[in-house]
């Protein structure tokens, strides 16, 4: 059997949906590619004539968004029209951590996924593959297949269906660099023909070898272990970084000195305030959760503690910056550099800048923070508090600024809290002339230079350095 895929659907206009599709139409001309959302305000956005616009922030997006709208890529509310028409639909909805019910705190929500579903089977025409592209727990797959397949014997419907797995290793700040060049692409499924017709789209800009093809369920388990790995090698050097401080050692050196064992590699072994984003804790709670459910209690228990370290490791920072400026923060000013959780995105999820603000604001702090990427009002949404400027002081203020410096004036400290590029390149002559004295800079991400900052009478904590 052949099926030659010549419309896509994509069902989900997020952070994976949107630059994934983009890519594959910039590298297929040939096949005409739909992405849905019921979000309307954010179809408008990936519509929208102004390309800042745009509701993701990824480097080379906007250029390829320009080339491909209109051509051979859509964006639409649309949903039925195009699942109907398209050989090939993608599943990218959110998959949130279940916030009440069975599993609360650690399993996915799978309400997206099972409406989408539902919808596929309600609409689709034909043979039609479905690939799950959202981050899910191993075996839902069958979930999904037994949508489709009961929905389609209880209609009598002359559909079929073919359920695959290709999970996204995507790097947020380099997601369309990651899709361009992956260093896998991984296609788990039961139907050769099926994988086979994914795997040609793919073979138009990635070599046969970097394609993988498994089974369903060894495809699902890799995503969240692959996540699962990386997260844990976060939390180790953040441990480090703590005993290099009280030792005398330097998390850098030590870093360099065990990146350069073959067997490890240097990737990964940044400290910092640690890890954030919308994958790592989602997809290590769903492993704990998963885990307790086959009574691995001992394997649950493990990866818990990675998670409970990356939290270790933002409160022990909020908490010596209290005890840097004399155990309180009452009238005192904190300029704070970066809110969203990595370089290169405005995606706030889960980012460590989020519970460091919260803990500062309620030891009275008031902040002044800059970000090149996030609004004040995503700030506002998740620190769950509005801005206010006003003159009650210890009161626990915050208000987003436009620039470095303008986060600086009046401060008694300084927080980098996030690795955008501008921030290596501080003019300290400048910030101590703003700050306060005695004025602190506590760099979370180790990449000012400290030779430079000591020039100019600053204080400076940085990260695993004693």
């Amino acid at each position: 059997m052949n099926i030659e895929i010549k419309k896509i659907c994509c069902i989900g206009a997020g952070y994976v949906g949107g630059p994934t599709m983009a890519v594959i139409a910039d590298n297929c001309h040939n096949i005409e590619i739909k992405v849905v959302d019921i979000n309307k305000e954010r179809i408008e956005k990936w519509n929208s004539n102004n390309l800042k616009e745009l509701p993701i922030y990824e480097p080379g997006l906007s250029e390829i968004i320009k080339r491909r709208r209109g051509q051979n890529l859509y964006f639409t509310t649309q949903v039925e029209n195009a699942i109907a028409e398209a050989d090939m639909i993608f599943l990218s909805v959110n998959t949130p951590t279940k916030t009440h019910g069975i599993g609360a705190g650690k399993a996915s929500d799978l309400k997206w996924i099972e409406a989408s579903a539902r919808q596929v089977s309600k609409y689709a025409s034909g043979d039609t593959i479905v690939v799950e592209k959202s981050t899910l727990p191993v075996k839902t797959a069958e979930t999904i297949k037994k949508i489709l397949y009961d929905c389609k014997t209880t209609n009598n419907d002359k559909k079929n269906f073919y359920v695959l797995s290709n999970p996204e290793f995507l790097a947020e700040g380099s997601a369309i660099s990651d899709l361009q060049n992956p260093d896998r692409v991984l296609i788990g499924g039961e139907d050769d023909f099926a994988i086979e017709a994914l795997s040609r789209i793919y073979l138009n800009w990635v070599q046969p070898e970097n394609i993988i093809k498994t089974n369903l369920w060894s495809s699902e388990l890799s995503k969240l272990t692959a996540n699962a790995f990386l997260a844990q090698r976060i939390s180790s050097i953040n441990a480090i970084s703590a005993f290099c401080e009280a030792s005398g050692a330097d998390v850098n050196e030590v870093a360099k000195a065990v990146g350069m064992d073959s067997r490890i590699g240097s990737k990964f072994l940044n400290a910092g305030p640690g890890f954030g984003g919308s994958c790592f804790k989602k997809d290590i709670l769903n492993l704990v959760y998963l885990c307790q459910f086959y009574n691995l209690n001992e394997v649950a228990d493990y990866w818990q503690k990675v998670i409970d370290l990356n939290f270790w490791q933002q409160k022990r920072i909020s908490n010596l910056i209290v005890q840097k400026l004399f155990g309180t923060l009452y009238n005192k000013k904190i300029g704070i550099l970066g809110f969203s959780f990595k370089a290169n995105t405005n995606d706030t999820r889960e980012s460590p800048a989020i519970q460091l603000c919260r803990d500062l604001i309620d030891e009275g702090a008031d902040l002044l923070i800059y970000d090149p990427a996030v609004d004040s009002k995503q700030i506002s949404s998740d620190l769950k508090q509005t801005s206010r400027v006003d003159n009650k002081v210890g009161t626990g203020n915050w208000q987003s600024v436009s620039n470095v410096y303008e986060a600086t004036k009046d401060c008694d400290a300084l927080v980098i809290a996030t690795e955008w590029e501008e921030f290596r390149f501080l003019d300290f002559e400048i910030i101590s002339h703003n700050m306060r004295s005695p004025s602190w800079i506590f760099d979370t991400r180790n990449i000012i230079n400290l030779e430079k900052a000591n020039q100019f009478n600053l204080n400076i904590w940085s990260v695993g350095k004693s």
